[in-house]
């Protein structure tokens, strides 16, 4: 078997095989090319593997993203996709062979940290990749829709905000692409776990609403300047329901604006928040707490670090201290031991020989690299071993983040 990197050439071929891995047919391109979520791929990013007879058996492709760390800080990231081996090859190690194959190319490109969203939980632990940040689903009987009034009361220091002082406009999605393009990326660069998209995303309409061309309704949010803030996706799928793609907004007030916006959409039973934070204070916000209903929890974007001192020197921290862990990276076969020392929002890493205070694997560390996932979850859980008491509780404020990670970004 042969993995080779992909060119231009290749990508009827990377898109027949992937199909046929996940045993669908590809969707029919806009005349243009565009709207279907290939048309965003990076080809001289992708692989392909083959039989010795010149047969493709898998792919494994990567964007090139940016990832908001702890700190507002943004690095590079790969964010792994289209991986598949098609069905009569399948454990026969083409799947850990390209893996293997992706890992040495994003090293070779002096990246130090991959993403991805997992198919299936079992898959990618394996190859070092841990669930990072979580989403789920939440649904407001629209007769229990009200918002209750704020017990914290304005004051001279606390000025109006977003709501109070912006107004909102509906438009169309085929209306706003540049709009929707520029509060996003506002919004991602103040988000740790948002994921950029680049601008061949928005222009080639690739991944799911409001990126791609279906039709939606965009209620954007603006504020006393009329600079837009904020905007929220929505269709009515049913004739009861009005489903939100995501909300956007550059601060909770603008949140909360739009938010009451669908909840008030007339000629509704229901309106269902499909890419919900789980800390999002909207099921506070309601005057029946009990009428968010909440399903659909699950994980979003893996994590896999590659370079272990840069991935912990590059975000920010948020509490001083020393940490030593032992980690173990059993796919690549290797193992180190770190002292994290991390004085001013700054941290240092380098080898040492010195007692662990923590051991844990690579997927592990992916886990709680952007503060969604406690480490004394995972020492509870029987993954992270703590060599003393204690060592949990100050790995957990270590790790901790500003807010909590969250990425909506579909890839």
């Amino acid at each position: 078997m042969e993995i080779r990197p992909t060119t231009d050439q290749d990508l009827d071929v990377f898109v027949d095989t992937l199909h046929a891995a996940f045993g669908r047919f590809p969707e029919t391109p806009k005349e243009n090319g565009g709207g279907v979520w290939w048309s965003a791929l990076e080809m001289d990013r992708s692989l392909l593997a083959m039989t010795a007879d010149g047969r493709p058996v898998g792919t494994a492709g990567a964007y090139s993203f940016e990832l908001t760390l702890p700190g507002e800080v943004l690095v590079p990231a790969a964010g792994v996709t289209a991986v598949g081996v098609v069905p009569s090859h399948r454990r026969q190690g083409v799947l850990s062979a390209m893996m293997r194959h992706q890992l040495s190319e994003l090293r070779a490109r002096g990246e130090f940290l991959s993403v991805l969203l997992a198919s299936e939980a079992l898959i990618y632990r394996r190859f070092g990749y841990g669930p990072a940040t979580y989403t789920q689903r939440l649904t407001v009987p629209r007769h229990q829709a009200g918002l209750a009034l704020p017990r914290a009361h304005r004051t001279a220091d606390a000025p109006a905000t977003g709501s109070d002082i912006g107004a909102i406009e509906l438009l169309r999605r085929a209306e706003c692409g540049e709009i929707l393009e520029e509060v996003y990326d506002r919004y991602r660069r103040a988000q740790p776990g948002a994921l950029s998209r680049p601008h061949r995303w928005w222009a080639s309409g690739a991944g799911q609403p409001p990126i791609s061309p279906a039709p939606r309704y965009v209620a954007v949010h603006r504020d006393a300047d009329g600079i837009p803030d904020g905007y929220v996706s929505y269709s009515l799928d049913k004739p009861d329901t009005l489903t939100v793609d995501e909300t956007i907004a550059t601060d909770d007030a603008v949140s909360t604006a739009l938010a009451r916006f669908v909840l008030g959409h007339d000629l509704v039973h229901q309106v269902v928040f499909k890419h919900f934070p789980p800390e999002h204070p909207l099921r506070w916000q309601l005057a029946n707490f009990r009428a968010g209903e909440v399903n659909g929890d699950t994980d979003w974007l893996w994590v896999r670090l590659l370079d272990i001192p840069r991935a912990l020197t590059a975000r920010g921290w948020f509490t001083d201290g020393e940490l030593v862990l032992d980690l173990d990276d059993p796919f690549l076969g290797e193992h180190g031991r770190y002292l994290l020392t991390v004085r001013d929002g700054k941290a240092e890493c380098v080898p040492t020989d010195r007692a662990p205070d923590l051991s844990l694997d690579v997927s592990d560390l992916g886990s709680v690299y952007l503060g969604g996932t406690t480490p004394s979850t995972l020492v509870r859980a029987g993954h992270i071993r703590a060599h003393h008491p204690g060592a949990a509780t100050l790995a957990d404020a270590l790790f901790r983040s500003e807010r909590s990670p969250h990425c909506l970004h579909w890839f």
